[in-house]
């Protein structure tokens, strides 16, 4: 989708395994943008014309309502950004790839039967972990898992899913606000034992997630927000971990516990057991009890969390018990 100057320009690119996206933009130059500390990269002087957007456009599929279009037979996402009168004048085109190795970094959080909710900023990682933990599930674990795939981003453009989600099944969504309606039909219509979605986003998607949970389906889920800190300031998804509450203490017991006589606490039971914070690639924060760590944090306190870091080299996993919040 590329011009053809771009595109040779990228093939012969030493830093091609670390491409992030490519951002063409009506009047400007193209962009490279590289993971990791590779410094941003134009690919030719001359700036980006109206025909060589019209030619990417055509070259991908159909944009849905969330603006987003994919290639068939391959993981890329292609967002645009469009004019008041609806016409395209920018493309971000993030490169999707399909990478092994990322579940032997909670590889042993995957045998039983805990739902898992993975944390972190956009271009850390998180819908390739999430692809390649469904390849995992369904192949090596021989687990019937259904795919809620909003955008196509976890399994591929076209009605015939990449091969990067292994036997994992994949449910495409028409429209980008019905998602919550599809993840509840992927349960009552299909027998899943693991559901998984990418974004869990607004109030309607995180009471689906929690009525999926409570029907004893396993679920792998991405969501909005850094940190479990961040998503318990989240009115709309802090439902997620259990809830906030506002309660009031009598004086004995506000003596007793030394605390305020009104507080914060857990409203109920957490939708995840276990909550992943991807720092960075290789690099994540593990709460192994989403419970007693939203507990914690309401208390004022920092919770206990396992750090896990992947060495690149000899892909061995070092895991230490870690306290407080900081990097």
């Amino acid at each position: 989708m590329l011009p053809d100057d771009v595109r040779g320009i990228l093939r012969a690119h030493p830093n091609r395994d670390q491409l992030l996206e490519v951002v063409l933009d009506l009047g400007r130059r193209p962009e490279a943008r590289f993971a990791g500390d590779i410094a941003n990269e134009f690919l030719r002087d001359e700036a980006l014309s109206q025909a060589d957007l019209d030619a990417a456009e055509t070259s991908v599929g159909d944009f849905g309502g969330d603006n987003r279009a994919g290639i068939e037979g391959t993981l890329h996402r292609i967002s645009a950004i469009r004019n008041r009168s609806g016409k395209i004048v920018g493309l971000t085109c993030r490169v999707g790839r399909a990478v092994t190795g990322h579940v032997e970094m909670i590889e042993d959080m995957l045998t039983g039967n805990e739902s898992i909710l993975f944390l972190g900023r956009p271009g850390v990682g998180k819908t390739t972990v999430i692809r390649e933990i469904a390849r995992v599930l369904s192949d090596e674990l021989g687990k019937r898992v259904v795919i809620i795939d909003t955008s196509n981003e976890i399994g591929g453009d076209g009605d015939i899913p990449h091969p990067g989600i292994g036997n994992s099944r994949r449910m495409q969504v028409p429209v980008p606000d019905r998602q919550h309606d599809v993840l509840i039909e992927a349960v009552q219509n299909h027998t899943p034992q693991c559901v998984i979605v990418d974004e869990i986003g607004t109030d309607l998607e995180a009471k689906a997630a929690r009525t999926i949970s409570q029907r004893g389906v396993q679920m792998i889920a991405t969501a909005h927000g850094h940190t479990l800190e961040n998503l318990l300031k989240n009115p709309l998804l802090n439902d997620l971990v259990g809830g906030v509450v506002s309660v009031t203490l009598g004086d004995d017991e506000a003596r007793r516990r030394r605390v305020q006589k009104s507080g914060l606490e857990r409203e109920g039971p957490p939708t995840f057991g276990a909550a992943v914070e991807m720092v960075d690639i290789g690099h994540w924060r593990v709460h192994l009890n989403v419970g007693v760590a939203v507990d914690t944090l309401l208390a004022g306190y920092a919770p206990h969390v396992e750090l896990r870091t992947l060495d690149a080299e000899t892909r061995r996993v070092r895991v230490q018990p870690y306290l407080g919040g900081g990097e």
